[in-house]
């Protein structure tokens, strides 16, 4: 069973092209954020001891976790756009 795909366009590429770099610097903004929310105790000195490597780490586990989050639903969500409604 094989299926042909239509070739793209050189719009239909430069919009992929931009859509992937939109969504690679709003998952890296998403990521910073939320790594920050998490060590701003640590960095206030609020927190200290096991306590503060724990949270850094918690702190690092969630920034990946938002990075990845936003990047599959950038991407998803452009997947799923129609491609008739561009022209």
């Amino acid at each position: 069973m094989t299926t042909t795909r239509a070739r793209r366009t050189q719009a239909e590429r430069d919009a992929m092209t931009i859509e992937t770099v939109s969504a690679l610097f709003s998952s890296t903004l998403y990521a910073g954020a939320t790594f920050l929310l998490f060590v701003l105790p640590v960095l206030y000195g609020l927190v200290s001891g096991a306590a503060k490597n724990g949270l850094v780490t918690v702190a690092g586990v969630a920034a990946a976790v938002a990075f990845v989050a936003r990047m599959v639903e950038g991407l998803w969500r452009f997947g799923q756009r129609d491609p008739e409604a561009d022209e």
